[in-house]
């Protein structure tokens, strides 16, 4: 695919019109990903006001892992900079957004933004369709949700395939979408993943807007356990996950979490430039 044509691209110029509809929000440079300066209920209140629109754009919620991978993939690179909001899900990204002179920066945590936009959602009638996690999850999920959060209005849930989407199964899932229309699509599949699933298909699904909160689907479907919340706040969450998942989580960790650390004192230095797209 051409830099011409790619999708990612002409996302980014929707992002940019959608974003002159509504306040544009400002973003700050992590070796080149801009990172949306907002808080949890500015995040919140932002997907709220996306109710009744079609096709506004996506959210991704992006850590240290997001933004290393972003270092290695010039398309989940794109896919992050091309998206309606890029908010700071993990504390070093908090700090680093305080530290470009935005004090307004609080974390915003995927778990924490379903849960947050599920609850104020329901005053006005925002509606939602799951899609991911493993086989059962996504229904789960809608079980869990449902009945923590009296009157919240699902139309939909699904658990895709391990692999990518054939022709008839994302044609089936677009007319599955259309019949319904959710408010937020939310996605639960793992980083990469999630954004570059959202890039190439948010045009495609008739959703307002579509979120990517990964590991959510498995922590509020009661799949997986939480960091306590005081590791969250001190940034060592890792630490936490690595020891509930260190089989799959210590090559990610022991690579990303140095090199992110270097990469960032370059870039505060000023001995490398990263520029945004």
């Amino acid at each position: 695919m051409t830099r011409a044509t790619n999708p990612v691209d002409v996302g980014r110029k929707t992002r940019l019109f959608n974003l002159h509809r509504m306040q544009p929000i400002p973003r700050y440079n992590v070796l080149g990903v801009g990172v949306s300066a907002l808080s949890l209920t500015q995040a919140r209140d932002a997907i709220l006001a996306a109710r009744g629109r079609l096709r506004t754009g996506y959210v991704c919620v992006t850590g240290v892992h997001g933004v290393s991978e972003a270092r290695r993939d010039p398309l989940m690179r794109d896919s992050l900079n091309a998206a309606w909001l890029d908010v700071p899900d993990g504390m070093p990204l908090v700090w680093l957004g305080r530290a470009h002179g935005h004090p307004e920066v609080t974390r915003v945590y995927g778990p924490d933004l379903m849960l947050a936009v599920c609850d104020a959602g329901r005053a006005v009638g925002l509606t939602h369709y799951f899609y991911g996690g493993a086989p059962g999850v996504a229904a789960a999920l809608r079980d869990k949700l449902s009945a923590r959060f009296p009157g919240l209005a699902v139309v939909g849930a699904f658990t895709p395939p391990f692999r990518r989407l054939d022709a008839t199964e994302a044609a089936a899932l677009r007319a599955e979408v259309a019949a319904v229309r959710p408010d937020v699509f939310w996605v639960g599949l793992s980083t990469p993943k999630q954004e570059r699933f959202m890039a190439a298909n948010w045009r495609e699904l008739d959703a307002a807007v579509m979120v990517g909160v990964g590991a959510a689907f498995d922590f509020h479907s009661g799949r997986m356990r939480q960091a306590p919340r005081w590791m969250q706040r001190s940034g060592f969450e890792w630490l936490f996950r690595l020891a509930v998942e260190p089989r799959r989580l210590a090559p990610r960790y022991l690579r990303n979490n140095p090199l992110f650390l270097i990469r960032i004192a370059l870039q505060l230095s000023g001995l490398k430039k990263y520029p945004l797209p």
